[in-house]
């Protein structure tokens, strides 16, 4: 090593004369150094990523863990701090993907910091939102435009509510101006044009088109996510408000939900989407945003959620690998790639190597088209069967994967580390040097172990290597391949020297570290080019467990040789060659480099600047040509996949024998610079006739119903029925069902049986053992999986739908003493399930929940002693871990009955053990975003509430004063998808008649107020409570009449609830019977004299069938009766709605059983359990119905069901004739003569129609503060849905009424239907709004009132904001701001006002003569207004008039601002700052709307009797 130095003013004169006589020496010939320049420079804290800025030797990086940005000029050589930032606040370096000069320090508030000259100046930038530490959004902070690098997306978080929410903000001038709002409800946002090579086609399009994948809701799952477009930012067009956003019409014709990821790969940018039932994902494809396809997969190789990767792609072929093996702890894959335009995938090779991470050893030899790597398991089916440890073997392609070859040394073949276990920085192999490449391996039959590898060069791209150094090592390329850098790799801080070579890995040379300097290194790196010759290396001093120190190293070889390269030191090197050494093509040329020979002792010096490649054109070959457009490559011809299409003007006379010229099923690749040669291609067009450009036709309805009946044999009287449905991203569209007959007695169960065409055929399932099967469990999340529990720890399972059966095994076999299943499922992840096993020890048993995730390939204990454990996390909810799991475990490992239970939690487990969060439990409820705690008082004998949103901190439930609990109760949580808890909790204290209220909490769970109360249960506590599916806040309950009474039976009354049990109302009944007689009472909207009245869940002999069906919006039926009260099941007759229960029908006499399918278009009802031949059925929606016989004899029918998304026209019957079991396949697909159309531009032609939803007393078809349409398909159409119609939500919000409010915490409903407080009683401390939310800041005195968490509404009467705001406490400044008034704003409350009594005088003055009002012709005033004596008085009296006025509402105005300003200063006019507004026990809770449109802060309290309350619409007087 040589350290070089200057010579300083001071040197001596002898030095200097030496020093010239031997430059003299030498000046003839120019000898190299003997080594590189090493500078070690120390941190104490670790060093993250180095960035280089491209093209330059200037580096930043910044300190893990002491947040510091440094920045060196010189490649490393010597750091200094950033100035100009605040390093104690930054969180993130980020460098500009497209501007060399810039990069950004983000701090977790919403001031940052930007450079735009490599670093050395830096400037605040202000955001407005707070950087997201949401984990997806981490790293992915700012999108750059390709093209302009002013334009920058920032993605952040909304903290003004509870729950924070991911926001986008955007700026147009490189954050010079504060970043303006994008769009709120994002999960990623991205610019159109994100990759250079990427373009709309349109340059306005190119400019400023974005993509975001909007959240259907603060609370909704991935699978509710939507793509919107927007080309002017997310903005309004029009004063109405609407922002300019589209829906890009993915698949065909319509939208997509579900949306995951949004990725742009060279040219195309992919779009992928995902959907509930389902782990089969679909992807879209587009090279525009305009014109979207469905990438088509292998039919057994379907895209798979968290399954693929997508690769480095080329820009005419798109790489992916699909996880294709069952293990999940040993993955494998298939590498497949696509055509020029993304749509279609064919198979390159199977069993390629992935890691867990779904990394795949896959990378390209950097700048070499159709060159690559890949590691490829060589004993895939040991591994499979076996459980064998994979035997890896490294292969490579220099034809773009249509064969591939092992990489050898000699004779022998080696195996190399690659991406699944990286060990640096940037590529694993390869770098723009051309040609060089570098790996850690072994030969041998399989890879090795990493420390077991040695250091393998190749210069020929690959295709031949040489050993180069012992041992694994970090690597590195320098000067264009003139320099190969090579560090030992240690676990252990021992290493002390550098190896380089300067001719390829033939020879390596040693340099040692400076000051006897000994690291372990951790990532060796240079510029991105590959053109420097210096490097920089970060290491680690110490053990890994307890490092004393950090070093960023570096390295420069400057000085090593002094010739630069000439013309005689470069060869030409050809990247791909044959057997025989000539150059080969890809993509119709070849490819040359010039480039240093290996044995000049020179450098190319030139930094910076790439080798560029010399192409030359070959002749065109079949390699050159793919399968055109809606054509798939079968072995050597592309055959048609889908309709020709037609060039314009040609079949216009739809004569099908009319014929065009049109594509030969190939077209030349998209970029292939092939030379055609004579005589026909395989592209030249061909014949074609109109019949194949239009395609098959639908085939015409048979208006005919079909039915299939299959027996079962055996003695049994039951089914037990599993549907496993296909999600709307499904390529197969079966329709399976799992099912065995069974005594209900006995509980002896017959074999299993399986159906994939939904009854028409039945097969045996085949398992891989005969362990007989105890309990079949679907997944709750993914319809795709069944498993099938036996008595002991061996599980089967299918994850295709029945097709195929595998196994694992349990740690312990399932404990079957609880009804409870012993498997519980992660929403998101589907291979992760928790299992609850029965654990014995010395006749000592109990219950261990273990976890997996990977199927049970691998299990990890979570608890001993346990109860339960589930997954509380979800990508629904970003305010807890997306890992969390909870579990209601023992206190101490043991049975006593005194080891009470506790609630534990890990966020991440087991990285994070698990933590107490709660003793003395009950048991626990997962509900949406809730977790609801019940709590028992030992001393008390009493339960409490608890409830909590992240799974950590729990807050006891506020209940009403008026619901009086006893001492034993029990709760029992209800559905709570519209962002509120719906708690029943037991009031009745008679054992016999068990009922209860039903309360319903704010939006974190803890705060409750009284629903409704008398709620009927049984003596479990299921409640008759029934939500109507599809629709947000409609629900029905039934109410005890006669709570009071303690002899007579319960008296029941069912009602129903528009807005989420604000307000409950009487079921209006029919006016008239199926037979058109009257009822015997009457009344139009129903009330405790006559109304409907529906038999609720208490009394479902099925507790799986519902009233409702999701697809079918608005639809529900019922069984009950019209009179006052609920009669008996006996005499109940079949009633429906169609308007979500505004208005009902009588639809059939007696008990009928029903199923709802094609999304509300078939209604099919049967008699259950009475002997029949036949079932009704309707194709409107209830008004008309006909009968089909679908036996000969009579049978009985025990239940009717079909798909419960309401998407099949197949139905299933399910029966026994006698002792014998059967089911009926009934097919309604021949009613229908085709698809359904939605015609956008004509309504009349469109087969939908838009509904509608909306309170029956709230205006404007506004319900929950929006409107909200919904498409269905019209009456009278003979059509079908062939997928899921997509709705269109929340079109607008609207303003708030009454009806979005409901009674706060210890507050009423009075006979007016406004809330007053409960005497005695005071309202929650408004303040602890500040506390829940630190950065809100002002609070509002309580009027009674609290939003519905469900609406969504905007201004308007905000009912829980019309009285005084006051500040919270660290925020009185803020809200100064916000409140008070400023300079200008009082300069002009003067200044108008006296403008305006001047005019108003001047205007009296004007006036004076006409008297006000007196019209005289031809007569003259007497009195002269031009006369001094009175315009001037005049002029003064009205302006002292009108400024006296005005003057007034000013000061008062301003006095209300400082004494507000004075009394947040002080702590409050009453000392405390706490309820000074309810002083002498009144309470200003409404006002009238004559003194809120005065604009009064001092608004009046209102006389009981005056009659007018805010917010009521109805104005009586004018």
């Amino acid at each position: 090593m040589r350290v070089r130095g200057t010579l300083g003013a001071a040197a001596s004169v002898w030095s200097t004369v030496l020093l010239l006589a031997t430059l003299l020496c030498m000046a003839p010939i120019v000898h190299a150094a003997d080594g590189p320049t090493i500078v070690a420079k120390q941190f104490e804290n670790q060093p993250k990523k180095l960035h280089y800025f491209k093209g330059s030797n200037t580096v930043l990086f910044q300190e893990a863990y002491g947040r510091t940005v440094w920045r060196s000029t010189d490649g490393g050589a010597n750091w200094s701090k950033a100035d100009g930032i605040e390093h104690d606040k930054a969180v993130a370096l980020v460098m500009h993907d497209y501007d060399d000069k810039r990069a950004y320090v983000l701090s977790s508030t919403n001031a940052h910091w930007k450079t735009d000259d490599q670093g050395e100046t830096w400037k605040p930038f202000f955001t407005d939102a707070y950087t997201s530490d949401f984990p997806e959004t981490m790293g992915r902070w700012l999108s750059f435009h390709a093209t302009d690098p002013d334009k920058i997306l920032f993605t952040g978080m909304d903290r003004e509510s509870f729950f924070f929410e991911e926001v986008v903000m955007y700026t147009t001038d490189g954050f010079d101006t504060d970043a303006k709002l994008l769009r709120g409800r994002t999960q990623g946002c991205w610019w159109a044009k994100s990759s250079p090579l990427f373009n709309t086609g349109q340059e306005d399009l190119d400019r400023q088109r974005i993509l975001c994948i909007v959240r259907n809701g603060m609370f909704s799952s991935q699978k509710e996510n939507r793509l919107l477009i927007s080309d002017n930012y997310f903005s309004a067009e029009s004063a109405d408000g609407v922002l300019q956003e589209f829906e890009p019409n993915l698949d065909g014709g319509s939208p997509v939900q579900g949306i995951i990821s949004v990725v742009e790969v060279k040219k195309q940018l992919l779009v992928a989407a995902s959907s509930r039932n389902t782990a089969e994902m679909a992807l879209f494809v587009s090279g525009d945003t305009v014109k979207w396809h469905r990438a088509v997969f292998p039919h057994d190789h379907p895209l798979i959620e968290k399954s693929y990767t997508v690769l480095e792609s080329t820009p005419y072929s798109i790489q992916i690998d699909l996880r294709s093996n069952r293990r999940i702890s040993k993955p494998m894959g298939t590498l497949l790639t696509s055509n020029s335009n993304g749509t279609y995938f064919t198979r390159n090779v199977e069993h390629t190597n992935r890691n867990f991470d779904a990394l795949v050893d896959f990378e390209k030899v950097s700048n070499i088209q159709g060159v690559f790597l890949i590691n490829q398991v060589d004993n895939w089916e040991a591994v499979e069967e076996d459980d064998d440890e994979k035997k890896i073997k490294t292969k490579i392609t220099f034809d773009d994967g249509r064969t591939f070859e092992p990489i050898k040394t000699g004779d022998e073949d080696i195996h190399l580390h690659s991406v699944t276990e990286l060990n640096n920085v940037g590529f694993v192999f390869s770098s723009p040097a051309p040609g060089l490449v570098m790996g850690n391996g072994n030969h041998g039959s399989s890879l090795k172990g990493y420390w077991d590898s040695n250091l393998y060069v190749s210069d020929d791209a690959g295709r031949t290597w040489t050993e180069g150094l012992k041992g694994p090592h970090k690597y590195e390329f320098g000067d264009q391949g003139s320099i190969l850098l090579a560090v030992r790799d240690s676990k252990d801080a021992d290493v002390k020297e550098i190896r380089y070579s300067l001719d390829h890995g033939k020879n390596w040379e040693t340099a040692k570290l400076p000051d006897g300097v000994s690291v372990s290194p951790w990532t060796l790196t240079t510029t991105q080019d590959s053109t420097s010759l210096k490097f920089l290396m970060v290491a680690r001093k110490g053990s890994p467990t307890a490092p004393t120190g950090f070093y960023v190293i570096s390295i420069d070889f400057e000085g090593l040789h002094e010739n630069k390269c000439k013309e005689g030191d470069l060869e030409d090197w050809y990247a791909r060659v044959d057997d025989d050494g000539n150059p080969s093509c890809v993509m119709g040329h070849t490819q040359k480099y010039r480039r240093r020979k290996k044995d000049a002792e020179c450098f190319i010096k030139d930094e910076f600047h790439s080798p560029v490649p010399e192409s030359a054109p070959c002749e065109c070959t079949d390699a050159d040509f793919e399968c055109d457009f809606n054509f798939v490559r079968d072995g050597d011809e592309c055959k048609l996949a889908g309709p020709m299409v037609a060039p314009k003007g040609h079949c216009e006379d739809n004569n099908p024998d009319d014929t065009f010229m049109g594509s030969s099923g190939w077209r030349l690749i998209p970029g292939n610079e092939c030379k055609r040669t004579g005589g026909d291609q395989k592209d030249k067009q061909k014949e074609w006739k109109c019949s194949d450009a239009k395609g098959s036709p639908n085939a015409p309805g048979s208006d005919k119903i079909e039915h299939v009946q299959q027996p079962f044999e055996g003695d049994f009287d039951r089914f037990e029925k599993h549907y496993l449905e296909r999600g709307d991203s499904s390529t197969e569209d079966d329709e399976t069902i799992i099912a065995r007959p069974y005594r209900a007695i006995s509980a002896e169960a017959g074999d299993i049986f399986v159906t994939h065409d939904h009854g028409k055929n039945w097969t045996k399932a085949k398992f891989p053992g005969k362990e007989p099967i105890h309990t079949i469990i679907t997944h709750p999340y993914v319809k795709d999986m069944a498993f099938f529990l036996t008595r002991t720890n061996k599980v089967y399972y299918t994850i295709d739908h029945g097709k195929h059966f595998d196994s694992f095994q349990t740690r312990d076999p399932p404990d079957m003493s609880v009804l409870r299943g012993p498997m519980t499922f992660h929403p998101d992840r589907k291979e992760w399930f928790i299992w609850h096993g029965k654990k014995c020890r010395d006749d000592v048993c109990y219950r261990e929940a273990s976890v997996t995730t990977d199927r049970g390939d691998s299990w990890e204990t979570v608890k001993r002693y346990v109860e339960r454990c589930e997954f509380t996390g979800s990508s629904a909810y970003k305010f807890r871990n997306e890992t969390q799991m909870v579990c209601l475990a023992r206190t101490r490992e043991d049975n006593e009955e005194s080891n009470p239970l506790q609630l534990v939690y890990s966020d991440e487990f087991p990285k994070y053990k698990l933590n107490t969060a709660l003793d003395n439990v009950i048991n626990f409820a997962i509900m949406a975003e809730f977790i609801v705690v019940a709590t028992e008082n030992k001393t008390e004998k009493t339960l409490s509430a608890l409830a909590s949103v992240n799974g950590r901190d729990y807050a006891a439930a506020h209940f009403p004063y008026n619901v009086e609990v006893p001492h034993t109760n029990a709760y029992t949580v209800l559905d709570s998808s519209t962002h509120a808890v719906n708690l029943f909790v037991e009031t009745s204290e008679e054992k016999n008649r068990p009922f209860g209220s039903i309360l319903k909490s704010n939006s974190n769970g803890t705060s409750y107020v009284l629903s409704i109360g008398g709620v009927n249960s049984d003596e479990s506590f299921y409640v008759d409570f029934e939500k109507m599916l599809g629709l947000e806040g409609v629900a029905l309950v039934n109410t005890v009449e006669n709570m009071n009474s303690d002899s007579e039976p319960k008296r029941l009354q069912t009602r129903i609830t528009h807005n989420d049990g604000a307000n409950w109302a009487f079921l209006p009944p029919p006016e008239r019977d199926l037979d058109g007689n009257k009822f015997s009472c009457h009344s139009e909207s129903g009330d405790e004299s006559c109304a409907l009245h529906i038999h609720g869940y208490t009394e479902r002999a099925d507790r799986r069938k519902m009233y409702s069906s999701e697809s079918a919006i608005g639809i529900m039926f019922g069984i009950g009766n019209v009179g006052p009260i609920l009669g008996d099941s006996k005499d109940a007759d079949t009633f429906m709605t169609a308007d979500a229960g505004l208005s009902w029908k009588m639809v059939k006499k007696g008990s009928w059983t029903w199923s709802i399918g094609d999304q509300g278009s078939i209604v099919v009802l049967a008699q259950r359990n009475t002997k029949s031949k036949s079932i009704s059925y309707s194709l409107d929606q209830g008004d008309t119905w006909e009968d089909y016989t679908f036996s000969e004899s009579d049978v009985v029918i025990t239940d009717i069901t079909t798909l419960r998304s309401g998407s099949s026209r197949n139905f299933i019957l399910w029966g026994h004739q006698g002792s014998k079991l059967f089911t009926v396949n009934v097919d309604f697909s021949g009613l229908a003569s085709g698809e359904c159309k939605h015609n956008t531009e004509d309504a009349e032609k469109s087969d939908y129609e838009w509904w509608a939803p909306r309170h029956p007393q709230q205006p404007k078809d506004c319900l929950f503060g929006h409107k909200t349409y919904y498409l269905r398909k019209k009456k009278g159409r003979k059509c079908y849905n062939n997928s899921k119609v997509l709705h269109m939500s929340s079109v607008e919000n609207c303003e708030c009424t009454r009806q979005d409010f409901e009674c706060d915490y210890n507050f009423e409903m009075d006979n007016h239907g406004y809330c007053k407080l409960v005497e005695g009683l005071q309202p929650l401390d408004p303040e602890r709004e500040c506390k829940e939310d630190s950065d809100k800041f002002e609070y509002y005195e309580p009027s009674g009132f609290r939003r519905i968490p469900l609406t969504t509404c905007k201004g308007g009467f905000e009912a829980d904001k019309v009285l005084t705001p006051h500040p919270c406490p660290g925020h009185e400044e803020e809200f100064e701001k916000k409140r008070g008034a400023s300079g200008i704003a009082i300069f002009f409350a003067v200044v108008i006002p006296i403008c305006l009594a001047s005019l108003a005088g001047w205007w009296v003055y004007r006036n004076w003569q006409s008297k006000f009002g007196q019209i005289r012709l031809g007569e003259q005033n007497g009195l002269d207004s031009d006369a001094p004596w009175i315009k001037y008085p005049v002029v003064a009296v009205s302006a002292v008039v009108a400024v006296a006025g005005a003057l007034s509402l000013l000061l008062g105005s301003l006095w209300r601002s400082v004494s507000s300003a004075v009394g947040s200063r002080f702590g409050g006019r009453d000392g405390g700052g706490r309820y000074s507004w309810l002083r002498g026990g009144s309470q200003r809770r409404f006002t009238t709307r004559d003194s809120f449109a005065r604009g009064r802060g001092d608004y009046a309290i209102v006389d009981e009797d005056e009659g007018e309350l805010l917010g009521d619409d109805s104005d009586d007087e004018v």
